[in-house]
């Protein structure tokens, strides 16, 4: 089932058969898109909205100069822009970090499902308040946290949400994110990401190497990254 991913691993709000089928039901297309490519532009009009079935995308803004601020990260399961169903254009970009599998839901279709069916409705809602739970969370990392907490933090992030839709175990997982990529989620430069990497590694908390994340530490690492995983609402956290 394409939609099975969608709020897996967040306990009641899990979706029950009959929801995961009126989405199925509702997807108008599949597309696989190809890493590093832009697949809603800040400002355009969007009439569909796309749940992530495979691979990873990331929300960012530029600024003035050129310079890209990643503000989300998004893994299978996560509708990426929902909030495009009722706002129509946004004011930043989505691009893939690698190689994704999506599933496109016209808006018309949403709002057919949403008039429909309300306990539905309330799980859709729900994912939008989920992402406002992360951005929350983003904005005490990058105020609050130094270098090394910063890095932690999305390491920790990741794991946890992964671990959800079953792409992570004993904190092992792929993500497709280079040196730059970490430095425009976290504030930092490259060189500092590099150092901080390299510190990380030699206090056996974590290594990151060709795409593969691995927490050595994982209460270790928490710590560092002041890492309380509540905000992501999981089934333990219900």
């Amino acid at each position: 089932m394409i939609s099975e991913k969608f709020l897996l691993g967040r306990g009641r709000h899990e979706l029950s058969s009959e929801e995961k089928q009126v989405l199925e039901d509702g997807i108008e297309s599949v597309r696989q898109v190809a890493a590093r490519k832009q697949i809603v532009r800040a400002g355009d009009l969007i009439e569909t909205s796309t749940l992530l079935l495979e691979g990873f995308v990331c929300r960012y803004m530029d600024d003035r100069e050129g310079q890209r601020q990643l503000v989300a990260v998004h893994v299978p399961g996560d509708f990426v822009d929902l909030h495009a169903f009722p706002m129509k254009r946004l004011d930043h970009d989505i691009a893939t970090l690698g190689p994704v599998k999506i599933a496109c839901f016209e808006h018309r279709t949403l709002q057919s499902i949403t008039e429909r069916y309300p306990h539905l409705t309330q799980k859709l809602w729900f994912s939008t308040l989920l992402d406002a739970a992360m951005h929350r969370e983003w904005i005490f990392r990058l105020g609050r946290l130094g270098a090394e907490g910063r890095i932690a933090h999305l390491f920790c992030e990741l794991n946890a949400r992964l671990e959800m839709v079953g792409m992570a175990a004993d904190g092992r997982y792929m993500l497709p994110m280079t040196q730059p990529d970490l430095a425009e989620a976290s504030g930092l430069t490259g060189v500092h990401v590099n150092r901080v990497l390299r510190a990380l590694r030699e206090k056996n908390l974590l290594t990151f190497k060709a795409g593969e994340v691995n927490i050595l530490d994982r209460k270790a690492l928490a710590s560092v990254a002041e890492f309380e995983p509540q905000y992501l609402y999981g089934s333990r956290g219900e």
